[in-house]
Protein backbone atom coordinates (compact mmCIF):
# COMPACT_ATOMS: atom_id res chain seq x y z
CA UNK A 1 0.00 0.00 0.00
CA UNK A 2 1.52 3.51 -0.88
CA UNK A 3 2.02 6.36 1.02
CA UNK A 4 -1.01 8.01 2.43
CA UNK A 5 -1.59 11.43 1.62
CA UNK A 6 -3.89 14.00 0.54
CA UNK A 7 -6.18 14.03 -2.30
CA UNK A 8 -7.23 17.76 -3.93
CA UNK A 9 -10.69 17.01 -6.10
CA UNK A 10 -10.74 20.09 -8.43
CA UNK A 11 -11.06 20.95 -11.87
CA UNK A 12 -8.83 24.52 -12.29
CA UNK A 13 -5.04 23.89 -12.28
CA UNK A 14 -4.80 28.20 -11.73
CA UNK A 15 -6.88 27.71 -8.55
CA UNK A 16 -4.75 25.49 -7.05
CA UNK A 17 -1.52 26.62 -8.11
CA UNK A 18 -1.40 28.69 -4.02
CA UNK A 19 -2.38 25.60 -2.26
CA UNK A 20 0.45 23.56 -4.16
CA UNK A 21 2.71 26.49 -2.62
CA UNK A 22 1.87 25.88 0.78
CA UNK A 23 1.78 22.07 0.72
CA UNK A 24 5.44 22.19 -0.70
CA UNK A 25 6.03 24.53 1.74
CA UNK A 26 5.32 22.05 4.55
CA UNK A 27 6.31 18.96 2.67
CA UNK A 28 2.75 17.46 3.02
CA UNK A 29 2.26 14.90 0.13
CA UNK A 30 -0.79 14.98 -1.57
CA UNK A 31 -2.26 14.11 -5.22
CA UNK A 32 -4.46 16.18 -7.61
CA UNK A 33 -7.66 14.48 -8.82
CA UNK A 34 -8.56 16.82 -12.07
CA UNK A 35 -12.21 15.81 -12.23
CA UNK A 36 -13.69 17.07 -15.65
CA UNK A 37 -14.19 13.47 -16.57
CA UNK A 38 -13.14 9.80 -16.25
CA UNK A 39 -14.40 6.32 -15.09
CA UNK A 40 -14.95 4.86 -11.57
CA UNK A 41 -15.04 1.24 -10.93
CA UNK A 42 -17.26 1.18 -7.84
CA UNK A 43 -16.01 -2.34 -7.09
CA UNK A 44 -12.58 -0.87 -5.93
CA UNK A 45 -11.57 0.66 -3.12
CA UNK A 46 -10.73 4.08 -2.77
CA UNK A 47 -6.84 4.80 -1.66
CA UNK A 48 -6.17 6.08 2.14
CA UNK A 49 -5.89 9.71 2.94
CA UNK A 50 -8.09 12.89 3.35
CA UNK A 51 -10.23 13.89 0.56
CA UNK A 52 -10.33 17.95 -0.23
CA UNK A 53 -13.20 18.60 -2.86
CA UNK A 54 -12.44 22.17 -4.30
CA UNK A 55 -15.21 21.36 -7.27
CA UNK A 56 -16.55 24.48 -8.40
CA UNK A 57 -20.05 25.83 -9.58
CA UNK A 58 -18.24 27.43 -12.56
CA UNK A 59 -16.85 24.51 -13.59
CA UNK A 60 -19.10 24.53 -16.72
CA UNK A 61 -17.57 28.26 -17.78
CA UNK A 62 -14.65 26.24 -18.39
CA UNK A 63 -15.61 23.81 -20.78
CA UNK A 64 -15.82 21.14 -17.73
CA UNK A 65 -19.62 20.80 -18.39
CA UNK A 66 -20.12 17.66 -15.79
CA UNK A 67 -17.04 17.43 -13.72
CA UNK A 68 -19.74 18.79 -11.01
CA UNK A 69 -22.04 15.78 -11.67
CA UNK A 70 -18.85 13.30 -11.33
CA UNK A 71 -17.31 15.37 -8.73
CA UNK A 72 -20.62 13.91 -7.02
CA UNK A 73 -20.02 10.29 -8.01
CA UNK A 74 -16.87 10.52 -7.03
CA UNK A 75 -17.90 12.05 -3.31
CA UNK A 76 -20.67 9.15 -3.14
CA UNK A 77 -17.66 6.53 -3.37
CA UNK A 78 -15.61 8.04 -0.79
CA UNK A 79 -18.06 8.09 1.25
CA UNK A 80 -19.28 4.90 0.92
CA UNK A 81 -15.69 3.83 2.14
CA UNK A 82 -16.09 6.05 4.87
CA UNK A 83 -12.99 8.09 3.86
CA UNK A 84 -12.54 11.43 5.09
CA UNK A 85 -13.82 13.82 3.01
CA UNK A 86 -13.57 17.32 3.64
CA UNK A 87 -16.06 19.42 1.81
CA UNK A 88 -18.44 16.17 1.26
CA UNK A 89 -21.18 15.33 -1.00
CA UNK A 90 -23.78 17.53 1.15
CA UNK A 91 -21.38 20.89 0.19
CA UNK A 92 -21.12 20.33 -2.93
CA UNK A 93 -25.03 20.14 -3.38
CA UNK A 94 -24.74 23.55 -1.78
CA UNK A 95 -21.96 24.78 -3.82
CA UNK A 96 -23.66 24.13 -7.15
CA UNK A 97 -27.50 24.94 -6.31
CA UNK A 98 -28.69 28.45 -4.50
CA UNK A 99 -31.85 27.25 -4.34
CA UNK A 100 -30.33 24.50 -1.44
CA UNK A 101 -28.42 27.43 0.04
CA UNK A 102 -31.01 30.02 0.57
CA UNK A 103 -33.47 26.84 2.18
CA UNK A 104 -30.60 25.87 4.41
CA UNK A 105 -29.94 29.17 5.51
CA UNK A 106 -33.04 29.95 6.53
CA UNK A 107 -33.76 26.63 8.18
CA UNK A 108 -30.99 28.19 10.71
CA UNK A 109 -32.12 31.49 10.94
CA UNK A 110 -30.08 33.28 8.22
CA UNK A 111 -31.54 36.08 6.42
CA UNK A 112 -31.70 35.64 2.75
CA UNK A 113 -32.79 38.24 -0.16
CA UNK A 114 -36.30 37.62 -1.04
CA UNK A 115 -35.87 35.14 -4.38
CA UNK A 116 -38.18 33.32 -6.76
CA UNK A 117 -37.23 29.99 -9.05
CA UNK A 118 -38.12 30.50 -12.86
CA UNK A 119 -37.76 27.84 -15.41
CA UNK A 120 -38.73 29.30 -18.62
CA UNK A 121 -38.06 32.63 -20.59
CA UNK A 122 -41.99 33.74 -19.58
CA UNK A 123 -41.49 32.47 -15.95
CA UNK A 124 -38.55 34.93 -15.43
CA UNK A 125 -41.03 37.57 -16.48
CA UNK A 126 -43.81 36.60 -14.27
CA UNK A 127 -41.79 35.91 -11.70
CA UNK A 128 -40.29 39.58 -11.74
CA UNK A 129 -44.36 41.21 -11.29
CA UNK A 130 -43.96 40.47 -7.64
CA UNK A 131 -40.96 42.76 -7.30
CA UNK A 132 -41.55 46.32 -6.42
CA UNK A 133 -38.11 48.53 -6.97
CA UNK A 134 -35.46 47.40 -8.56
CA UNK A 135 -34.46 43.58 -8.84
CA UNK A 136 -31.55 41.25 -9.99
CA UNK A 137 -31.38 37.83 -11.81
CA UNK A 138 -28.60 35.78 -11.32
CA UNK A 139 -27.97 32.07 -12.00
CA UNK A 140 -29.02 29.14 -9.60
CA UNK A 141 -25.78 27.60 -10.36
CA UNK A 142 -23.63 30.20 -11.56
CA UNK A 143 -20.02 30.97 -9.12
CA UNK A 144 -18.15 34.47 -9.24
CA UNK A 145 -21.62 36.21 -9.96
CA UNK A 146 -21.71 35.32 -13.45
CA UNK A 147 -24.72 35.89 -14.75
CA UNK A 148 -25.99 38.25 -12.17
CA UNK A 149 -27.87 41.27 -13.50
CA UNK A 150 -29.89 44.06 -12.42
CA UNK A 151 -33.13 45.60 -13.89
CA UNK A 152 -34.94 48.46 -12.70
CA UNK A 153 -38.32 47.57 -15.01
CA UNK A 154 -40.19 45.01 -16.00
CA UNK A 155 -39.33 45.79 -19.98
CA UNK A 156 -35.86 45.88 -19.20
CA UNK A 157 -36.12 42.51 -18.19
CA UNK A 158 -38.33 41.15 -21.17
CA UNK A 159 -35.76 42.79 -23.30
CA UNK A 160 -32.76 41.04 -22.23
CA UNK A 161 -34.99 37.68 -21.86
CA UNK A 162 -36.22 37.76 -25.38
CA UNK A 163 -32.89 39.44 -26.74
CA UNK A 164 -29.95 37.92 -27.99
CA UNK A 165 -27.57 38.80 -24.68
CA UNK A 166 -29.86 36.25 -22.75
CA UNK A 167 -27.33 33.88 -20.96
CA UNK A 168 -29.36 30.81 -20.80
CA UNK A 169 -28.55 28.81 -16.88
CA UNK A 170 -26.64 25.91 -17.23
CA UNK A 171 -29.29 24.08 -15.16
CA UNK A 172 -32.36 25.59 -16.46
CA UNK A 173 -32.86 27.21 -13.40
CA UNK A 174 -33.00 31.21 -13.00
CA UNK A 175 -33.72 33.18 -9.98
CA UNK A 176 -35.35 36.50 -9.73
CA UNK A 177 -34.36 38.26 -6.78
CA UNK A 178 -34.59 41.47 -4.50
CA UNK A 179 -32.13 43.77 -5.13
CA UNK A 180 -30.49 44.69 -1.60
CA UNK A 181 -29.49 48.57 -2.05
CA UNK A 182 -26.14 48.90 0.29
CA UNK A 183 -25.16 52.44 1.34
CA UNK A 184 -21.66 52.06 0.32
CA UNK A 185 -20.60 50.29 -2.51
CA UNK A 186 -19.07 46.68 -0.92
CA UNK A 187 -20.19 42.91 0.53
CA UNK A 188 -18.79 41.18 3.13
CA UNK A 189 -17.11 37.58 2.63
CA UNK A 190 -16.43 35.90 5.85
CA UNK A 191 -13.60 33.26 5.40
CA UNK A 192 -13.76 29.48 7.51
CA UNK A 193 -11.08 27.14 7.73
CA UNK A 194 -11.99 23.80 9.84
CA UNK A 195 -14.91 25.31 11.09
CA UNK A 196 -12.72 28.36 12.52
CA UNK A 197 -12.84 32.18 11.10
CA UNK A 198 -9.45 33.09 9.38
CA UNK A 199 -10.92 36.60 8.31
CA UNK A 200 -13.22 38.49 6.78
CA UNK A 201 -13.08 40.20 3.40
CA UNK A 202 -14.38 43.49 2.72
CA UNK A 203 -14.98 43.43 -1.33
CA UNK A 204 -15.76 46.88 -3.75
CA UNK A 205 -18.48 46.10 -5.41
CA UNK A 206 -18.35 49.15 -7.66
CA UNK A 207 -17.07 47.46 -10.58
CA UNK A 208 -19.76 44.64 -10.75
CA UNK A 209 -20.54 41.28 -9.16
CA UNK A 210 -18.28 39.08 -10.33
CA UNK A 211 -15.87 38.64 -7.38
CA UNK A 212 -13.94 35.87 -7.95
CA UNK A 213 -10.98 37.00 -5.54
CA UNK A 214 -7.93 34.50 -7.11
CA UNK A 215 -5.17 36.03 -8.65
CA UNK A 216 -6.44 33.57 -11.99
CA UNK A 217 -9.81 35.86 -12.11
CA UNK A 218 -8.72 39.19 -12.25
CA UNK A 219 -8.74 40.71 -16.06
CA UNK A 220 -6.38 43.30 -16.93
CA UNK A 221 -8.08 47.63 -16.64
CA UNK A 222 -6.92 48.49 -20.15
CA UNK A 223 -7.65 52.40 -19.02
CA UNK A 224 -4.92 52.21 -16.40
CA UNK A 225 -1.85 54.44 -16.85
CA UNK A 226 0.83 52.00 -17.65
CA UNK A 227 2.92 52.95 -14.82
CA UNK A 228 -0.08 53.04 -12.27
CA UNK A 229 -0.99 50.17 -9.64
CA UNK A 230 -4.57 48.83 -10.43
CA UNK A 231 -6.91 49.20 -7.13
CA UNK A 232 -6.87 46.33 -5.33
CA UNK A 233 -10.94 45.42 -4.86
CA UNK A 234 -10.28 43.12 -1.80
CA UNK A 235 -9.46 44.12 1.70
CA UNK A 236 -9.07 41.76 4.57
CA UNK A 237 -10.09 42.20 7.92
CA UNK A 238 -8.19 40.82 10.20
CA UNK A 239 -10.43 41.46 13.42
CA UNK A 240 -13.65 40.95 12.13
CA UNK A 241 -16.35 40.58 14.74
CA UNK A 242 -20.04 40.13 13.61
CA UNK A 243 -22.99 38.23 14.95
CA UNK A 244 -23.26 36.39 11.86
CA UNK A 245 -20.26 34.64 12.78
CA UNK A 246 -21.09 31.81 15.14
CA UNK A 247 -24.21 31.70 13.15
CA UNK A 248 -22.40 30.99 10.17
CA UNK A 249 -19.88 28.57 11.83
CA UNK A 250 -23.36 26.39 13.15
CA UNK A 251 -24.80 26.57 9.65
CA UNK A 252 -21.29 24.77 8.10
CA UNK A 253 -20.89 22.62 11.21
CA UNK A 254 -24.32 20.89 10.32
CA UNK A 255 -24.02 20.80 7.03
CA UNK A 256 -20.18 19.28 6.74
CA UNK A 257 -18.86 21.88 5.35
CA UNK A 258 -14.91 22.97 7.00
CA UNK A 259 -13.65 24.98 3.99
CA UNK A 260 -15.86 28.02 2.73
CA UNK A 261 -15.97 31.86 2.37
CA UNK A 262 -20.25 32.97 3.12
CA UNK A 263 -20.89 36.47 1.53
CA UNK A 264 -23.36 39.08 3.11
CA UNK A 265 -24.45 42.35 2.40
CA UNK A 266 -26.02 45.23 4.63
CA UNK A 267 -28.60 47.72 3.52
CA UNK A 268 -29.54 51.01 4.66
CA UNK A 269 -31.44 49.97 7.52
CA UNK A 270 -28.46 47.77 8.99
CA UNK A 271 -30.22 44.50 7.84
CA UNK A 272 -27.55 41.93 7.34
CA UNK A 273 -28.50 39.07 4.02
CA UNK A 274 -26.53 36.32 3.43
CA UNK A 275 -26.58 35.42 -0.37
CA UNK A 276 -23.78 33.22 -1.31
CA UNK A 277 -21.44 30.06 -0.09
CA UNK A 278 -18.56 29.24 -1.63
CA UNK A 279 -17.52 25.83 -1.01
CA UNK A 280 -13.93 26.26 -3.13
CA UNK A 281 -12.56 29.37 -1.82
CA UNK A 282 -10.21 31.31 -2.66
CA UNK A 283 -8.04 34.06 -1.40
CA UNK A 284 -6.38 37.62 -2.88
CA UNK A 285 -2.87 37.56 -2.23
CA UNK A 286 -2.35 41.21 -2.73
CA UNK A 287 -5.02 41.42 0.35
CA UNK A 288 -3.18 39.10 2.58
CA UNK A 289 0.07 40.56 1.35
CA UNK A 290 -1.38 44.70 2.41
CA UNK A 291 -3.03 43.30 5.50
CA UNK A 292 0.67 41.50 6.64
CA UNK A 293 -1.26 38.09 6.47
CA UNK A 294 1.10 36.50 3.15
CA UNK A 295 -0.17 33.49 2.53
CA UNK A 296 -2.70 33.05 5.28
CA UNK A 297 -5.38 31.29 3.89
CA UNK A 298 -4.03 29.07 2.11
CA UNK A 299 -1.89 28.23 4.72
CA UNK A 300 -4.50 27.83 6.91
CA UNK A 301 -6.13 24.75 4.32
CA UNK A 302 -2.74 23.14 4.34
CA UNK A 303 -2.06 23.16 8.10
CA UNK A 304 -5.88 22.04 8.36
CA UNK A 305 -5.70 18.97 5.50
CA UNK A 306 -1.91 17.96 7.12
CA UNK A 307 -3.27 18.12 10.72
CA UNK A 308 -6.45 15.61 9.51
CA UNK A 309 -3.91 13.29 7.49
CA UNK A 310 -1.86 12.93 10.81
CA UNK A 311 -4.95 12.00 12.67
CA UNK A 312 -6.35 9.72 10.02
CA UNK A 313 -3.43 7.70 9.68
CA UNK A 314 -1.45 7.97 12.89
CA UNK A 315 1.06 9.12 11.62
CA UNK A 316 3.54 12.63 12.76
CA UNK A 317 3.77 14.65 10.44
CA UNK A 318 5.97 18.16 11.28
CA UNK A 319 3.24 20.76 9.58
CA UNK A 320 0.49 19.30 11.52
CA UNK A 321 2.22 19.49 14.98
CA UNK A 322 2.99 23.34 14.00
CA UNK A 323 -0.99 22.99 12.79
CA UNK A 324 -2.28 22.32 16.77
Amino acid sequence: MGQAKVYVIHENAAWVEPLRDAFAARELPFEEWFLDQGTLNLAEAPPEGVFYNRMSASSHTRDHRYAAEYTGCVLAWLERHQRRVVNSGRALQLEISKVAQYSALEAHGIRTPRTVVAVGGSHIIEAARGFDGPFITKHNRAGKGLGVRLFFSLEGLADYVDGPDFEPPVDGVTLVQQYIQAPEPFITRVEFVGGRLVYAVRVDTSEGFELCPADACRIADNSCPVDAKPPNLFTVLPDFRHPLVDRYAAFLAANDIEVAGVEFIVDAAGEAYTYDINTNTNYNPAAEAEAGLAGRGMGAIADFLCAELARETGVALPCAEAAE
